[in-house]
Formats: structure tokens, sequence, C-alpha cells
């Protein structure tokens, strides 16, 4: 893509290799802001810096709640761009499919480190290194799992619900000069979400009310706006994406 001019404003998007990571990031470039992007897999998170940009694309491989990871991450944004003006937290897992009753309590604590914890360990950094002086704006990616009850994902709702409250409490321990807010998407097409939808695609879209499930740009565009000076006077809110789906809850 025709890359617009540098806007002078850096990101961190973590777990940016593919799907709503790669989305957010995709969209911030596109407006011309420089971004580090994080992810597990060495090669795919190189792949996915060079179709983005790699002059304005920095990427930076390992496991979100590994704290030398968080640390290398930040350190090699300030290093290469100068500044870290915003970060989404991205990064999330879901290992386990089934009732709560029988939740193993050790997977319970893998997806609260990954989901939870490393949010925390992220936005704990950038404040450090840039935003408490400086500004910015901080953007988790929550879910609709988290708030409402999520048959066979309770441990993945608690950890998103987790954060939607994290939001609040950063909110407002940041402002005023950090703005801090939640996306809680419904099912999006990634590989991530693939078991909710694969084989059933438009059985699963029929239940929303806009006629399709989300893609990774609709996740982008609103990562976009609320980290813009649209958004300047927004802040502890939890923008819920969903394609309407939860319109489907009333009475009727």
């Amino acid at each position: 893509m025709e890359l617009p001019e540098l806007s002078g404003k850096v990101a961190l998007v973590t777990g940016a290799s593919r799907g709503i990571g790669y989305g957010v990031a995709e969209a911030l470039v596109a407006r011309g802001d420089r971004v580090c992007i994080t992810g597990r897999g060495e090669e795919a998170l190189k792949e996915s810096a060079e179709k983005l940009g790699a002059d304005r694309v920095l990427a930076v491989a390992g496991k979100a709640h590994d704290l030398d990871h968080q640390a290398e991450a930040v350190e090699r944004t300030m290093e290469v761009f100068g500044r870290v003006d915003y970060l989404v937290n991205n990064a999330g897992t879901n290992p386990v499919f089934g009732p709560i009753a029988d939740l193993d309590l050790g997977v319970a604590r893998k997806v609260f480190e990954t989901n939870v914890v490393s949010a925390l360990g992220f936005a704990q950094r950038t404040w450090h290194a840039w935003q408490k002086d400086n500004g910015g704006a901080i953007v988790n990616i929550a879910s609709v799992a988290g708030v409402s009850a999520s048959p066979f994902i309770g441990a993945y709702g608690i950890s998103k619900a987790a954060m939607i409250n994290l939001t609040l409490q950063l909110a407002h321990e940041f402002a005023p000069g950090v703005r801090v807010n939640a996306i809680a998407p419904a099912v999006v097409k990634t590989k991530f979400a693939q078991a909710l939808y694969e084989g059933r695609e438009a059985e699963a879209a029929a239940a929303y009310p806009l006629g399709r499930l989300g893609v990774p740009a609709d996740i982008g565009g609103a990562a976009a706006f609320l980290t813009s000076d649209q958004a300047d006077w927004i802040t502890g809110q939890t923008l819920v994406v969903d394609g309407g789906i939860f319109l489907n809850a009333g009475v009727g």
C-alpha cells in the first residue's frame, strides 16, 4: 500500500503478527504512525512487518507474559523510534474449551497471565518510558465475553472482564495525560476465533443484525479512533464492536 506522510506518533501493538493485532497495526500505519509489533512467531512477525512497511514497522518477537520480552519491546521502540505514544494490548490466549466447573486452575492462571497481567506489564513500561511525561493513549482489546456469560470459554471471559476493569483502573490513575479505553469485539474472522465459525460461517453470521462476522479491519478502525484526537475526551470506556449481536438480547 502507498504509505502516507509520517504522523510523528508511535504505537506498540502486542500480538500483531496476524488477526486483530495485525488489523490494528495496519490501521495505524495507514494514518502515518510508526509501529512496533510483537508476537510469538519470529518468522510470521517478520513477514507481517515487511507487508506493513519495514521502514515504519519494528518487529520484536517474544511471549507477551515474559517480563524480559516486555522490557525489550518497549526499549527497542524507544531506541528505534524515540517515543511510544500509543499502546494496544491485543495479545491473548484461550487454550481451553469446556465447563468452568472442570477448569484446570493451572490453565486459568496461564490465561490470566497472558491476557491480563501482561497487559498491565506493558502499560507500566510504556507509562514509565514515555507516557508519564508526554501523554498518549492505551487501548485494551477485551471481548464481549467479558461483558456477558460465555459458556465453555469461561476462563477467557473472566480474564476479559478483568481487562475491562484494568482499563478503568489505568484510566483513573493515568489521567489526565493518558487516555485508556477498551474494545470488546464479538466474533471476528481470525485464526484465533476459527473454531467458533469454521464450517458454519453463514449460520453464525445470521445471528448478527448487520449480517456478517467481524473482520480485523473493524477493530483496527475502532482502535485508530480511540487513539486519535477525535477521541480526546474519551477515557475509561469499553467500546462494544459486535455487529449488533447484543441487540438480540432484548425482550420480544
